[in-house]
């Protein structure tokens, strides 16, 4: 498969068996399957850890778990920019510049969660 087109029917013959292996696990379940599978009472009943269900289907999840994890993200994120900042720290041609970026950047991380802490989002109730 030399040339132009060589590579385009590569990939044609790579689709096609794609497709022969969907069309023949489709074809191998419903020649396998039963004829009429058995109903087995109590199959649609809902089931929960093997206690009946009690009680209505509507539960309100805390908006606290949803900050923590916001939060989280958050700083694990910006925590990640302090990695690269490191590993070029040493090279030449990065001075005080740079830590003067990096402590204007850890500055903002801190006064955030200052903030946080101060409006008492960060205490587990």
């Amino acid at each position: 498969m030399d040339g132009y087109l060589g590579s385009y029917a590569l990939l044609g013959l790579v689709a096609a068996a794609g497709v022969l292996v969907f069309v023949g696990a489709f074809g191998a379940n419903k020649l396998l399957r039963p004829a009429s599978p058995a109903q087995p009472p109590g199959k649609f009943v809902a089931y929960e850890s093997g206690i009946d269900p009690v009680g209505g289907d509507w539960a309100q999840a805390q908006i606290r778990y949803y900050v923590y994890a916001y939060l989280y993200v958050l700083f694990a994120v910006e925590a990640v920019f302090l990695f690269p900042w490191a590993v070029v720290f040493d090279l030449p041609g990065f001075g005080w510049a740079t830590v003067t970026e990096m402590g204007v950047f850890v500055a903002v991380l801190a006064l955030g969660i200052l903030y946080a802490w101060r409006k008492k989002i960060l205490t587990w109730t």
